[in-house]
């Protein structure tokens, strides 16, 4: 199968800061991206929380359900390879609750931070001679610039090691702090409150 550049660049961004760094580069930055994130989402108000954004589908709660939802399965995948287990099944892409605006936004940002404790933990174990033969498929998707120029998603299904799993559960995490950050700027109006 051929890639599309994008494709390549975030087969190329697993590799480099992933499979080929060192485990205390990818620790640090796991750490970081959790930090940022659960710092920004426990500044967020309940009622806020649950209004969409302009330039999103989702509010802030729905994005913070999905990252739990996905990042759950995660663990258990990362926890598997850390111990030289290959996963055949990806994770599927935009999970979330069967109902996520019904759920207490005091639990739920507390469910994010213990997951993101008990990933790190996981990670706080890992030595850098845990072998790389074990992998995982992640559903990834990737927006490639189509024969117009347009950007449109591509999603097909990668397998990786434990180091580059635990890179693009970093990745997941930025790219949903970065959307998180455009729903706060760019609220919907009153309107956009949904219950």
């Amino acid at each position: 199968m051929s890639h599309l550049p994008e494709q390549l660049k975030a087969l190329a961004y697993a590799r480099k800061r992933g499979t080929e760094a060192p485990v205390e580069s990818i620790r640090e930055r796991v750490t970081a991206t959790f930090a940022e994130i659960e710092a920004l989402v426990d500044g967020v108000e309940a009622a806020e929380a649950r209004v969409a954004g302009r330039a999103s589908a989702w509010s802030v709660q729905e994005v913070v359900d999905h990252l739990l939802e996905s990042d759950r399965p995660g663990f258990d995948q990362l926890q598997k390879l850390l111990r030289g287990q290959s996963s055949h099944e990806p994770i599927a892409a935009s999970l979330q609750s069967a109902n996520p605006l019904d759920l207490d936004w005091d639990t739920l940002r507390r469910q994010f931070r213990e997951l993101h404790a008990s990933i790190l933990g996981l990670l706080a174990t890992a030595a850098g001679d845990v072998s790389l033969s074990a992998t995982a498929p992640v559903q990834m998707v990737v927006k490639c610039a189509d024969a117009g120029g347009v950007l449109r998603p591509v999603s097909w299904v990668e397998h990786f090691d434990w180091k580059a799993y635990a890179i693009l559960l970093h990745a997941h995490n930025r790219e949903h702090l970065a959307q998180i950050h455009r729903i706060l700027q760019n609220p919907l109006p009153e309107t956009g409150v949904r219950s």
